[in-house]
């Protein structure tokens, strides 16, 4: 399997495993969750994943055949795959957006249109994204940044968005190109980030995450950050990447620590999972957990 197929690949189920590791956070109640997760008791089997990891198969699939974004065509595949199975648990407004692109619209004008021609800053662009940041590693963080944007734009028009979305993949990226060698310090990852991004909402949470003191906790990190609640980019996307940033080396970890900030658990899961694999793949990971994980199509393990 190519270095690049390789990589994504093994985002792809990080990504996949977070997602629906995080989902079934959702299924009980208050208590009974804090109890299981400071006692590490992983929820039980079946663990489906949800529209994070639906639109992440068709963006590698995407870039599998052809080797770049195309945004005419992922827009339509997106589309496609939402009308074979919309019960992934795909937000509001992407319900709209996939049905309109699917009738025939013009995802630009869709897309556009959006919450008063804002455009959405959800955080939908930036949960599938991880895979594609791994893709063109070896091209160049400039090259990650701008294919990040690209795919973003089929559905998110608004720039919060796709810095969210840009900053993922660059967090994918750069954790394919530490494999090897020592895991960079939280700072440093969420540093590098930073700096390539526009200036924004994302940009600023990155900024905030990359001072935070050593020790600092989940807690504090998800009310200072946010940790999804308002499904937005810059509510989401800096926690899940502070929390990625300090666990690159266990893939486990970084979802027991990504998962206590609650919030959007799936989505938080999908992010920081789809980064932290890049660099580890699955190892580390329970054999109890991948057997409890819904299967991904066999192309994702054939390349």
């Amino acid at each position: 399997m190519p270095a690049r197929t390789a990589a994504a690949s093994d985002s792809l189920e990080g990504l996949a495993l977070g997602d629906a590791f995080g989902d079934r956070w959702f299924q009980t109640d208050v208590d009974r969750a804090a109890a299981e997760h400071a006692a590490r008791i992983a929820r039980k089997a079946p663990w489906h994943w949800t529209d994070d990891t639906a639109m992440a198969l068709v963006l590698l699939r995407h870039l599998t055949d052809r080797g770049e974004v195309h945004q005419d065509a992922l827009a339509r595949e997106f589309a496609a795959a939402y009308t074979a199975d919309p019960a992934r648990k795909y937000g509001p407004s992407m319900h709209r957006v996939m049905r309109e692109v699917h009738a025939g619209a013009d995802w630009r004008t869709v897309t556009a249109g959006m919450f008063g021609g804002q455009g959405s800053h959800g955080n939908g662009a930036a949960m599938r994204v991880a895979p594609l940041g791994a893709w063109f590693a070896a091209d160049g963080l400039d090259r990650v940044a701008e294919q990040a944007e690209r795919s973003a734009l089929t559905t998110h028009f608004h720039p919060e968005a796709v810095a969210g979305a840009v900053a993922v993949a660059l967090g994918s990226a750069l954790a394919v190109r530490s494999r090897g060698r020592v895991a960079p310090g939280r700072g440093e990852f969420l540093g590098a980030i930073a700096e390539r991004l526009p200036e924004s909402e994302v940009r600023s949470g990155l900024r905030l995450a990359a001072r935070f003191p050593a020790g600092t906790s989940v807690r504090h990190a998800a009310v200072v950050l946010g940790s999804g609640h308002l499904v937005s980019a810059a509510d989401t996307v800096p926690f899940a990447l502070w929390c990625a940033a300090g666990r690159l080396d266990s893939l486990p970890e970084a979802l027991w620590e990504t998962v206590g900030g609650w919030g959007d658990m799936d989505t938080t899961c999908a992010i920081a999972g789809g980064v932290v694999a890049a660099r580890t793949g699955l190892a580390g990971v329970p054999a109890t957990w991948l057997a409890a994980r819904e299967r991904l199509p066999g192309w994702v393990a054939a390349g």
